[in-house]
C-alpha cells in the first residue's frame, strides 16, 4: 500500500465546475464577504470547484473573515488580548490549509497550473530529469 503522507494530489478541473459565483451567504460578517467577492472569480476561473464544495469555501472565508475581526478588535481596543490572539492564531492555521485545498496558496496554485504545461517548457534548463 502506498502512502501519500505529506503529498496531496494535484488539483485538476472538476466534471461540473459553477461557472458563476453565488453571492456570498447572507450570515457572513462583512469581512467574511469580501473574502468571499476576492476568492470565487478565482475559484470559478480555474474551473476547480463545484456546488458541493461550497461548504469548504464558505469555512475558508469565515476563517478569513474571524482574522480580519480580531485584527480590528485588538486595534480598536489598542492593546494585545492572548486569548484573542491565539483564537486567531487557529483562524489562519485553518484558512490556510483550506486555501491549499482550493489552490488558493501559490504552492497549491501550481498544482492547478502545472497540469497543462507539462510540455510547454520541455527546452528550459530548469527541466530537471526529462529527456530534451
Amino acid at each position: 500500500m502506498t502512502h501519500l503522507r505529506g503529498v496531496k494530489p494535484a488539483l485538476s478541473q472538476d466534471r461540473d465546475p459553477l461557472t458563476k459565483a453565488p453571492a456570498p451567504p447572507r450570515y457572513f460578517s462583512e469581512f467574511a464577504k469580501a473574502e468571499w467577492r476576492r476568492v470565487m472569480p478565482r475559484l470559478i476561473q480555474d474551473r476547480i470547484i463545484t456546488k458541493a464544495d461550497l461548504g469548504g469555501v464558505e469555512d475558508f472565508c469565515l476563517a478569513r473573515g474571524v482574522v480580519r475581526e480580531i485584527d480590528a478588535t485588538m486595534r480598536t481596543a489598542g492593546a494585545i488580548d492572548l486569548k484573542l490572539l491565539r483564537a486567531q492564531d487557529k483562524a489562519m492555521q485553518t484558512a490556510r490549509q483550506l486555501a491549499a485545498e482550493y489552490g488558493l496558496s501559490p504552492t497549491s496554485r501550481k498544482r492547478v497550473e502545472g497540469q497543462d504545461s507539462d510540455n510547454d517548457n520541455d527546452d528550459s534548463p530548469l527541466s530537471v530529469g526529462r529527456a530534451r
